[in-house]
């Protein structure tokens, strides 16, 4: 073991806290630059750890204000322990009695370079280093002080040296400025809350499964109507959603954020610990009755509000684990009948069975709205436990309701207390939109409880990008989009707002982040096909008219993806594949044991039978197999059924095949670089081709980088193409040799981005646009317009699963005025500094 880490393994108790156990000492994977974090952490005292790995350690110092980008600010930073570098990507909460108890998010993380010999200026005490990070940049200062705080410790400062990046305090804090994590969409209070106590964690029973630390929840997707099919109906309990986690007798009960409630629901989680369940994870979700008998929402909040736990019922509906074993891949029916033998043996009035009802779905979804409760969900008699939004659960609402973001409020009028209506927005395509008003629907106590939050969160300007303005914008208070409010309305008005809005109330446990205009789906878009009953029960579904083998099983672990899934998603968006695909040969990526297992690449038919694919003409690559083409949504469809995830596709059409239509730039990047770095880089990329008079077109590639097209006129061969982007490239790497290398291989890339040209070459390939990837969460290429750029924030950050909210909330095509009529002229060679090679 690595004698560096002795000090941190000694001060934690692994069985119990999360943070990750040390490793032996290993070489660097590959040849990267040296990484930093920053990680804002909420122990007794709010403050941010700053590491700079080293000699295969993270150095550590706790510095109490955080960085500031001033250089006249020294500020403390506390040496301590070594951190493995597995913690650079920590985050998480540390429980009570641990050290460090508190949260922890990374603030910010990217690389560093020294200024000299690294190792002999720690020693010396005097660390000079420039950064690269999300948010840090420029150059800096570690410098040991003589001064000694508690336990010996070596006190540092840490200063921002005089550059560009440097900014006056007066003008901007950083670290209040920016003050959420760079990895997730987590952030810490300005009080961070007292962490709960956590047990020391029980091994599973040797027949079962080890029980996950964390599970997502299942999620219904908002249909019209009911839709056809083999169905299960329950109410829809107008509550907080609540996952619970129970091994031994600790039980934790969890949002479906991720927010630990345990506290805030003690009979509850009392209940669970008294329930046979063995290690399990439960389901469901927590309501108030009222006089009436049903849920009311309202009297829900008022409970959490007056710390009132003896009114909520915990209405349990699902059991993806019981018992130590793992059902989420059994059918629903199956699952619930477990969970309800049982709940026979509770005896605790805070828990009860969700039932399911017997009679037609219209019947039943006409009696909710009578008895005026939210609606109704439906769950897909077979289906299994998906820890994501998908069609085989589904939500049918009485009245339209929806949550949205407060962006504002206006002042009272008359009598009225507080403010007069609130300003809503929703995100789409990643901006937050105006959306309406609400003005009714208020108690004279919310009023002035809601009004007292909201003047904390006044800021000078909307949130939103089409704020109104005019009339619509007098007297209107500007706030922060942090609250959610779940409001009735009667429709949707063609300019995107709501009418006749009533004020339901406030949601704690959704983020503002998420949430987006919630659209009903056609029933007949989660129809089953013809037959699909029989196929189920044989093993087997039916997508495009094509027969899917094995179709429940797993290939992404990650997300619980399938290869129904993966087949489902193809044919939903074929219209936007298949351009394209068509008239170009294709090569596949298919891993039959999913993305964890080995992966073939295949760029000839082979022996391989793959249903309604195209073989082309043998001469266009003699002595070889023919190669293939995906010309139809069957053809498509056939390939996953063959194991395929990936499309690679030529840069070059069949019928012109020794004159490529496009060239491609790969912006490849040393796997430790920031984000922000990859942003800038394909900026500065576009930048030169804009000098150029080259019109580029750019996609994520669904993996760590970005792919650059320009389409080319069908005139030049592969050897004067690739020559060309291979100017490109060099030029690039000539001009700013800190960011780019033309040179392949790892060791050529330490923190800096790889021009890849290499796929200009006669029969290479590219990854098509909106091909899933073959990696963990089943990313994928998405074009996207220039001005998305600076709001993107990963290159894998659409999938499968959320791809189709992209594509719905588009106004248009995101490579608009793309065409193949550019000719690489003798101009653009020379403002190279190359010569086209002679043909």
């Amino acid at each position: 073991m690595n004698s560096k880490l002795d000090e941190y393994r000694r001060k934690r108790d692994f069985s119990i806290t999360a943070e990750p156990d040390e490793q032996p000492l290993r070489k660097r994977r590959g040849k990267s630059a040296l990484s930093f974090v920053i990680q804002k952490h909420a122990a007794r005292r709010l403050h941010y750890d700053f590491r700079l790995e080293l000699d295969g350690t993270l150095k550590s110092w706790a510095v109490p204000k955080g960085p500031s980008l001033d250089p006249r600010d020294k500020r403390l930073a506390v040496h301590v322990e070594d951190h493995p570098l597995d913690y650079g990507s920590f985050e998480g909460s540390i429980p009570a009695g641990q050290y460090g108890a508190g949260d922890v998010i990374v603030w910010d993380r990217g690389i560093w370079q020294p200024h000299g010999d690294p190792r002999t200026a720690y020693q010396s005490g005097k660390l000079k280093f420039s950064l690269q990070g999300e948010k840090l940049g420029g150059d800096w200062t570690l410098v040991r002080t003589h001064l000694r705080g508690s336990g010996d410790k070596e006190q540092w400062l840490l200063i921002k040296e005089r550059d560009q990046q440097a900014r006056s305090a007066d003008d901007y804090n950083i670290v209040e400025a920016l003050p959420g994590s760079v990895l997730s969409e987590a952030s810490i209070p300005a009080k961070p809350a007292k962490p709960t106590q956590a047990a020391p964690r029980e091994k599973p029973p040797r027949s079962g499964v080890p029980l996950p630390d964390m599970l997502k929840p299942a999620l219904a997707t908002l249909v019209d109507r009911p839709p056809s099919g083999d169905w299960r109906y329950e109410i829809k309990f107008d509550g907080y959603r609540i996952l619970a986690r129970k091994q031994g007798r600790e039980v934790r009960l969890l949002t479906r954020n991720g927010n630990d409630w345990t506290e805030r629901l003690p009979q509850q989680a009392k209940a669970l610990a008294a329930l046979d369940v063995g290690d399990s994870w439960l389901d469901g979700e927590v309501v108030v009755l009222g006089d009436n008998g049903l849920p009311d929402f309202q009297a829900l909040q008022n409970a959490f509000d007056r710390n009132l736990p003896k009114d909520i019922i915990f209405y349990l509906f699902d059991a993806p684990f019981l018992h130590g074993e793992d059902l989420r891949d059994q059918p629903v029916e199956a699952r619930r009948a477990a969970l309800k033998a049982v709940m026979g043996s509770n005896r605790s009035p805070a828990l009860r069975f969700s039932e399911d009802f017997s009679a037609a779905p219209q019947d039943i979804i006409e009696s909710a709205c009578a008895l005026k409760l939210e609606g109704i969900i439906g769950k897909r008699v077979g289906s299994t436990y998906v820890a994501r939004r998908t069609p085989d659960w589904i939500k049918l609402k009485c009245r339209l309701r929806q949550e949205f973001v407060i962006i504002g409020f206006t002042k009272p009028k008359g009598s009225r207390s507080g403010f007069g209506a609130l300003l809503l927005g929703v995100h789409e395509q990643g901006d937050l939109h105006y959306a309406g008003r609400v003005g009714t629907g208020f108690s004279e106590t919310r009023l002035r409880e809601l009004h007292d939050r909201l003047k904390r969160l006044e800021r000078k300007t909307p949130a939103a990008v089409d704020p109104p303005t005019g009339a619509e914008a007098r007297d209107v208070h500007w706030v922060k989009p942090e609250l959610v409010a779940e409001v009735e309305f009667a429709e949707w008005t063609r300019e995107g707002v709501v009418r006749q809005a009533s004020f339901v109330a406030l949601r704690s446990d959704k983020p503002a982040q998420e949430i987006g205009h919630e659209t009903p789906q056609p029933a007949e878009s989660i129809e089953p096909q013809r037959n699909d009953v029989a196929m189920h029960r044989a093993g087997k579904a039916v997508v495009a008219g094509v027969s899917i083998s094995n179709p429940q099983r797993i290939i992404d672990p990650e997300s619980g993806g399938r290869k129904l899934d993966l087949a489902r998603f193809y044919a939903d968006i074929a219209d936007w594949i298949l351009p394209f695909l068509n008239d170009r040969p294709v090569s596949l990526v298919r891993a039959p044991d999913g993305v964890e297992g080995e992966q073939f690449f295949q760029k000839h038919a082979e022996k391989l039978s793959i249903p309604n694919i195209r073989h082309l003409d043998p001469s266009l690559d003699p002595d070889h197999p023919r190669l293939m083409e995906i010309d139809s949504l069957k053809a498509l469809i056939g390939a996953v059924q063959m194991g395929t995830i990936e499309l690679h596709t030529w840069g070059a059409t069949d019928d012109a095949i020794e004159t490529p239509d496009l060239f491609v730039l790969d912006l490849d990047p040393d796997p430790a670089l920031p984000w922000r770095t990859m942003q800038e880089a394909a900026q500065l990329c576009l930048s030169v081709l804009d000098e150029l008079g080259l019109d580029a077109y750019l996609k994520t590639s669904g993996g760590k980088g970005l792919h650059i097209i320009v389409p080319l006129k069908r005139e030049a061969g592969w050897d004067v193409v690739k020559a060309f982007s291979k100017a490109f490239a060099r030029f690039m790497a000539h001009q700013l040799p800190d960011r780019f290398s033309a040179t392949s291989g790892p060791r050529n890339r330490v923190g800096k981005i790889f021009i890849d040209y290499l796929r200009n070459n006669r029969g290479s390939s590219t990854v098509c646009a909106y091909s899933v990837r073959a990696r963990p969460s089943l990313p994928v290429s998405v074009p996207i317009a220039r001005d998305e750029l600076h709001d993107l924030h990963s290159a894998a950050q659409w999938t499968i699963f959320n791809l189709r909210d992209r594509l719905d909330a588009l106004n248009g095509n995101p490579w608009d005025g793309y065409a193949n009529r550019q000719t690489l002229t003798p101009k653009m060679w020379k403002q190279l500094g190359a010569k086209p090679p002679r043909t």
